[in-house]
């Protein structure tokens, strides 16, 4: 026997009371089936609900093939009993919002970029929809993030409903369905129907935003990532405070942190060519003073991975000379390995060993080998693996 699914007859149910009519297991986990439930079970890419049953937590809330909705907890319930069901009524509001949201936003895909949506999750941490096209322009993807919440401030009406084989034979339906039999329908009328038996908001204004967090590429085709709700609502607050951190940092306004960080990168950029610049002095001055040293040369050098291949090229430009040569890293080491032509020894070979022994990776040819350590305390490490002089 199937399960009466009162989350399809009233989304905005919080609360139910059922009979148990089945202990059963979900994938090696222990479930409870009930006459009736209002839980969502995971399906169509909406994670399942949360809540209590019985004062329990449920776990998680599945569905098998023949509609019986597994509500999975830790407690055995008995069978016959009658329980109250109770709805983790924050994280439904906002799968509601979340799963609306992206209807209309593939609406708008096709709208503004002829997209196809070909798959969408709804994650606990953001959600998604997959394209049927290899790229998208953004200035399309920026006109159906703003299409949507367009149509989210007209306070739309959202339909739920089973419609009859004839009625649903007319409807404009942006995909095919995906059983043949009680069909359910979502229709935000003027804009958007489609199959689904997901649950949703009743007005699209109750999404409350729609954001667009990022565009990537996923087998060949364009992945949107989004937000709605009370988490694209969340993520602008973190994004605006952090914002008013950097303008008190500058000491501007939020809207002149956009140019103090031009300003600051220009400076960058300034002080990045003078270094160039200095960068043949100041690497002759330093081979100048490691040259004392008799042996191998090995030394931490305050500078970055460019400042040690100049060294090392200066070093290692007169005979019989081995250079193993660091620079401080976030708390590691970038290690150089360098020798003079014509000499028999391995610097691929002896950076995987040192890296072997202090941690670390890298490799690299025989006469030169470039890596990073896990310490900066290595030096010890690499005296001992060298040759005696």
């Amino acid at each position: 026997m199937s399960t009466l699914r009162l989350d399809h007859q009233a989304p905005q149910q919080r609360s139910f009371v059922a009979q148990v009519v089945g202990l059963a297991e979900w994938q090696g986990k222990r479930s409870v089936l009930l006459d009736r439930s209002a839980f969502y079970p995971e399906s169509g890419g909406q994670l399942g609900d949360r809540g209590t049953l019985a004062g329990h937590p449920v776990q998680d809330v599945q569905i098998d093939e023949a509609g019986r909705v597994h509500h999975l907890l830790e407690v055995p319930l008995s069978i016959g009993a009658q329980v109250e069901g109770q709805i983790d009524w924050p994280r439904r509001r906002l799968h509601m919002a979340l799963h609306t949201a992206q209807h209309l936003l593939s609406r708008a895909l096709i709208e503004e970029g002829q997209a196809e949506t070909v798959s969408a999750r709804l994650g606990d941490r953001g959600c998604t929809v997959d394209l049927d096209c290899a790229q998208l322009e953004e200035a399309r993807i920026a006109r159906a993030e703003a299409l949507v919440n367009q149509v989210i401030e007209d306070d739309l009406e959202v339909r739920a409903y089973f419609p009859t084989p004839e009625v649903l034979a007319t409807l404009p339906l942006r995909r095919a369905p995906k059983v043949t039999q009680d069909i359910r329908v979502i229709e935000v009328p003027g804009f958007d129907v489609s199959p689904c038996g997901g649950t949703h908001v009743a007005r699209t204004a109750e999404i409350g935003w729609l954001r667009v967090t990022g565009v990537e590429k996923d087998k060949g085709r364009v992945r949107i990532n989004f937000d709605a709700g009370r988490r694209a609502k969340d993520g602008w607050v973190t994004e605006a405070a952090a914002l008013s951190r950097l303008a008190t940092r500058f000491t501007a306004g939020p809207l002149e942190v956009e140019r103090a960080v031009e300003r600051l990168a220009r400076d960058l950029d300034a002080a990045k060519l003078q270094l160039r610049q200095l960068m043949p002095l100041v690497a002759r001055a330093k081979a100048q003073e490691l040259l004392a040293q008799p042996g191998p040369i090995v030394a931490m050098v305050e500078g970055d991975r460019e400042l040690l291949r100049a060294l090392a090229g200066l070093l290692t430009a007169g005979p019989n000379r081995v250079v193993v040569l660091g620079a401080p890293d976030q708390g590691n080491t970038s290690l150089l390995v360098a020798r003079s032509e014509g000499l028999d020894f391995d610097c691929g070979a002896f950076l995987r060993a040192l890296a072997g022994r202090v941690g670390g990776k890298g490799g690299g040819r025989p006469d030169r080998a470039e890596g990073k350590l896990e310490t900066l305390d290595w030096i010890p490490g690499a005296r001992a693996l060298l040759p005696d002089p």
